[in-house]
């Protein structure tokens, strides 16, 4: 499996350059076209409170609307002019999750940002990317909403719960797994896995991933710290540059309720995190 398209969500959120420059380099490492999308919502009004807003107060919302929509076609044009990089922009309107969800399902790859709290204003800015990731169907590559990320998979870290989700985001994954200088698959606490992890945990899905000629070494923790913090901790100690993992292994509320690797993941990441459902 090669990538051979992506598709890239922009906003008007100071974290949108440094995805969309990770988006390119990314384009460019896997010689793949680069769709931009961005995605014109408008914050839900009951008909009760938008009928007391002024006709001109709603003109003035209007052409804010558009002139954030044409800074963004902006940023993506200068962007990818000039570079040789086939490069797409679209227009979307409608709620950020659902949109993204659908147009991602016609791309190898879908590049989005870490909901930013102090940005997060709308109800679709809060539910990117996990609604996002949930109903796709495709992987997603999810950019912290802090720092740049000029290299990503170089050292791969892979989150391994013998999981289906876990099994889909290495299949996904692949592409950068053959690609990656060093692949370590990361086991928390083997014995709470649900299948047999044998006497090395990991050691099976490293078998599976030699066979594409992926020298992955197999490792595990045991520690009652919570399993996001150690696969952060992990990856800082190893110098890894991409983390992949499943996506929602029990159900979304679950998580945002009660707390979850994912849940955790996505509210804490320190580097570009491919998810898969």
């Amino acid at each position: 499996m090669t990538i051979k398209d992506i598709l890239v969500h922009l906003d008007n959120k100071k974290s949108s350059p440094a995805r969309l420059q990770a988006a390119i380099n990314l384009a460019k490492a896997n010689d793949a076209s680069l769709t931009g999308i961005y995605v014109k919502t408008k914050p839900y009004l009951p008909a009760y409170a938008e009928v007391q807003i002024s006709a001109q107060i709603l003109e003035q919302e209007a052409e804010k609307l558009e002139q954030q929509t044409e800074q963004a076609a902006e940023l993506f044009a200068k962007a990818t002019g000039g570079n040789g990089l086939k490069a797409e922009w679209r227009v979307a309107e409608g709620d950020v999750p659902e949109v993204i969800a659908e147009q991602a399902r016609y791309f190898d790859l879908a590049v989005v940002g870490q909901s930013d709290p102090d940005e997060s204003i709308f109800v679709g800015d809060r539910e990117m990317p996990d609604r996002m990731i949930m109903t796709s169907g495709r992987p997603a590559m999810v950019i912290p909403y802090a720092g740049e990320y000029n290299a990503i998979g170089k050292h791969v870290l892979i989150a391994w719960d013998a999981s289906p989700m876990a099994a889909r985001a290495v299949h996904d994954a692949m592409p950068f797994l053959e690609e990656a200088e060093k692949v370590t698959v990361m086991v928390i606490n083997p014995k709470d896995v649900e299948t047999d992890t044998g006497e090395l945990p990991g050691a099976d899905i490293a078998a599976h991933l030699s066979h594409h000629g992926v020298n992955a070494i197999a490792d595990h923790v045991v520690s009652e710290m919570d399993p996001g913090d150690i696969l952060l901790s992990r990856a800082a100690d190893l110098g890894v540059d991409l983390i992949v993992m499943g996506a929602y292994g029990h159900a979304r509320w679950a998580e945002l309720i009660l707390g979850g690797v994912t849940n955790h993941m996505l509210n804490h990441m320190t580097v570009p995190v491919l998810m898969s459902h």
